[in-house]
């Protein structure tokens, strides 16, 4: 088993959809039975290559311990390749293209997530689950689209992207300033990006404090390790390898805050906690960017290194420890299994793209569905098996790299591909085109490419 192999990746860990319909044991700390609590915690541009477990250089002690507590996955991908669509398909288990969002928002834009769309914290909090949101939304900033009109009960954070703000190295326009939410109330202007990890770790860990006693749904995306870095005092220069690095370790240490206040309030074995990234590392800022740990590209591309990210999945007693899954599972697939694992059925439901994965994640096999790379309404790849099928297209390159939080050289359409196929489970690096090898199986793909980009192109008229 090589490197790759070894380096870990995660997926959702899950009760089954059999055993989500039987009765939750007793809540340690109450006398209530206890329906399992879901906890996300979604980094924005880390990157595969950026845990310790997945063969990075930067110590993560906690993330290793989920891991080591948990189950990895190495073929985990995001949804999008970029932050609104990747975050759209997360929290509905729907391609971005139907959620109304095929491409990232920002003040200046008028679509946000479609309001017939129904979210996790929608189906949870149907459920009687308390409902909270801790950090960047980016599904839509007015306020039709914030996440109280989107399921959720309770939100601090930002509505867009940390670097959409009057401080942008480069904007393309000039950013108002950039908004704290405490629910529906703006509380700060552009807050310190050096706290913020503190301050969402905080209210994370008030949140589940509050609701020890019920089941709830905690939603924590953090606005690190995505430029502009920040990092508190307790964490400048401990790397000793960058603020990179240190960003890293705070995060790091914020999963280990989160993963203590679960065992403190007897929570262990009766929440699902996930850990996740919602794209690849923002390659065109170097030293202020991420690793793909090798894979080909980074975020705004949907070859491996743009969607392919980390997953850690724990629930003591229902996951198994230690386990690593090379079977490929991506995020559409979080909210259907979720959905079945709380039995939040709703009167009406948008068909969702994923599926429940629960077998997968009790270690079975199961095959599944093909999965289709979209980049701003456009099908690029399909995964199905062991094949990635990519069209041909231009796709976004670094030619100069970034430095100390400035970004170098890129070129939206500077790349190019041909037609494409490669066996991901002897060449995860996307380096050896096999289309001629196997020209059946290519145009096979590729005519499914073909039809699935042409009933989007219906559906999203």
């Amino acid at each position: 088993m090589n490197r790759f192999t070894i380096a870990c990746m995660t997926v959702v860990g899950l009760s089954s959809c059999n055993n989500a319909r039987q009765p939750f044991p007793k809540n340690a700390s109450s006398s209530v039975t206890a329906r399992p609590n879901i906890v996300i915690l979604l980094t924005d541009d880390q990157g595969y290559g950026d845990v310790c477990c997945y063969g990075g250089d930067v110590q993560t002690p906690n993330l290793d311990r989920l891991a080591g507590e948990g189950m990895r996955f190495t073929n985990f991908y995001a949804g999008a390749a970029a932050s609104t669509p990747s975050r759209a398909a997360l929290l509905t288990g729907r391609y971005a293209e139907r959620v109304g969002v095929p491409g990232v928002v920002d003040d200046l834009s008028e679509n946000g997530i479609k309001p017939t769309e129904i979210t996790l914290a929608d189906y949870l909090k149907q459920n009687d689950y308390a409902t909270g949101m801790v950090g960047k939304w980016h599904l839509g900033y007015q306020p039709q689209y914030m996440p109280l009109r989107h399921g959720f009960t309770e939100f601090f954070g930002i509505p867009y992207s940390n670097d959409m703000w009057p401080f942008h190295p480069r904007p393309d326009h000039a950013y108002p300033a950039l908004a704290l939410y405490d629910n529906d109330r703006v509380i700060e202007y552009n807050p310190s990006v050096n706290q913020m990890t503190t301050r969402l770790t905080e209210r994370a860990v008030d949140f589940i404090n509050r609701h020890k006693d019920e089941a709830f749904f905690l939603y924590l995306p953090y606005t690190q390790p995505h430029v502009p870095l920040g990092v508190s005092n307790k964490f400048k220069g401990k790397s000793g390898k960058g603020l990179y690095a240190d960003v890293l370790m705070e995060l790091d240490w914020s999963v280990g805050e989160i993963m203590d206040a679960l065992k403190k309030n007897g929570l262990d074995e009766n929440t699902l906690l996930l850990f996740t990234s919602d794209n690849g590392p923002w390659l065109s800022y170097g030293n202020h960017g991420g690793s793909t740990g090798g894979l080909r590209e980074g975020k705004g591309t949907t070859f491996e290194g743009g969607q392919r990210v980390p997953l850690i999945a724990r629930m003591s007693g229902r996951i198994p420890a230690g386990k690593v899954s090379d079977q490929f599972l991506s995020a559409l697939d979080i909210v259907p299994t979720l959905v079945e694992l709380t039995a939040s059925q709703m009167p009406r439901m948008n068909a969702f793209d994923g599926e429940n994965v629960w077998d997968i994640l009790i270690g079975k096999e199961q095959e599944h569905k093909p999965f289709y790379f979209l980049y701003s309404g456009r099908v690029e790849a399909l995964r199905e098996g062991r094949w990635k099928c990519v069209i041909p297209h231009n796709y976004r390159i670094v030619e100069t790299p970034g430095k100390d939080g400035l970004p170098g050289k890129q070129i939206i359409d500077g790349g190019k591909t041909e037609l494409a196929l490669f066996d991901l489970e002897a060449d995860p690096y996307e380096a050896y085109n096999l289309a001629a090898k196997y020209p059946d199986i290519a145009a096979g793909m590729l005519g499914r490419i073909e039809a699935f980009q042409a009933k989007i192109n219906e559906e999203c008229r």
